[in-house]
């Protein structure tokens, strides 16, 4: 048993990328300038679906939750990731720390909601256009907004408890560049059983069930494609899918990859590890609004639109 006078919830220390502290400066110059590119490719595409009344259907309604759910994504993490990279090893307080990975692990599994939302959004369009306005009413978009959002933060919350309640009486040194719940708890010495199983199961399963209902969605996208009569007809209802289908591909692929590599790749390196993961938490925020805009053309017009008005007249 540890001596309960020696548990300590004081602030942690993240130390960036073991092994290449090195080059954290030359790596700061690309995720810098990704991060830039997040902010603004996320930004614009918020002030748009805003400002532009066309714009203002459901699709778009969930396309601007995927952009500031993105943005949360990133600037949770990267701010701080720089810091390490720039001045070195830097202090976060456990409060802190809570809330970061909070917000982390909320918005990945949000992120996973938004698309399931976006999926059924593309099925009712095409499946059934005559139906499209009479289903998916404001109110009902309201109501599927709250319900993922909420969704997403039971899902989640109990694990900030379940580190919460852990004696940290080691080293308070994590190897990493942001708090993320195993990480975190793998530091305490008390049994975290309950941590890793209930991390790694239920934000698991509650994100297959998105992918499955997701892939059913687009089965039977496919099935109606299939039976539109002119091959124009179908180009063009397949063309209404393409930017989401390259979002949810860059989007959980990797996911899955980096959770099944961090259980079960024992062999990977850590740098590895970590790395994957800090591209993760910028890549995709800075792709999604660069592939909505160039394949969506409502989007790419208002952007061209914007940037530059007298070219455009």
């Amino acid at each position: 048993m540890h001596n309960t006078s020696s548990y300590s919830t004081g602030p942690f220390t993240l130390s960036g990328i073991p092994g290449l502290e090195q080059y954290h400066v030359w790596i700061s110059i690309p995720f810098c300038f990704i991060y830039l590119v997040a902010i603004m490719g996320n930004s614009i595409l918020l002030y748009l679906i805003t400002v532009e009344n066309t714009l203002h259907s459901p699709m778009f309604f969930f396309l601007s939750m995927l952009a500031m759910t993105d943005l949360i994504l990133s600037t949770t993490c990267v701010p701080k990731t720089l810091c390490i990279f720039w001045f070195g090893p830097q202090e976060i307080s456990f409060p802190g720390c809570l809330t970061q990975l909070f917000f982390l692990h909320y918005s990945f599994v949000l992120d996973s909601a938004i698309l399931l939302a976006m999926a059924f959004d593309r099925y009712v369009a095409i499946c059934s256009p005559l139906r499209y306005t009479t289903i998916l009413t404001p109110k009902a978009i309201v109501k599927i907004a709250v319900g993922i959002s909420f969704r997403s933060f039971c899902v989640f919350v109990p694990c900030v408890f379940l580190v919460n309640r852990l004696p940290f009486c080691r080293t308070h040194i994590i190897a990493h560049t942001y708090c993320e719940h195993i990480g975190v708890a793998r530091l305490a010495c008390a049994d975290i059983s309950i941590n890793i199983w209930y991390g790694f199961c239920v934000p698991i399963m509650t994100v297959i069930t998105d992918v499955v209902l997701i892939a059913i969605s687009y089965t039977l996208i496919l099935c109606a494609v299939f039976r539109l009569p002119s091959r124009d007809a179908r180009q063009k209802a397949l063309g209404t899918c393409g930017s989401h289908v390259c979002v949810i591909l860059m989007f959980y692929i990797p996911a899955f990859f980096s959770i099944l590599a961090h259980r079960f790749g024992h062999n990977v390196p850590r740098t590895f590890h970590i790395v994957f993961a800090n591209l993760y938490v910028i890549i995709p925020p800075a792709l999604n609004p660069i592939v909505y805009g160039v394949k969506t053309k409502q989007i790419r017009e208002k952007v061209v639109l914007l940037l530059f008005p007298k070219r455009s007249q």
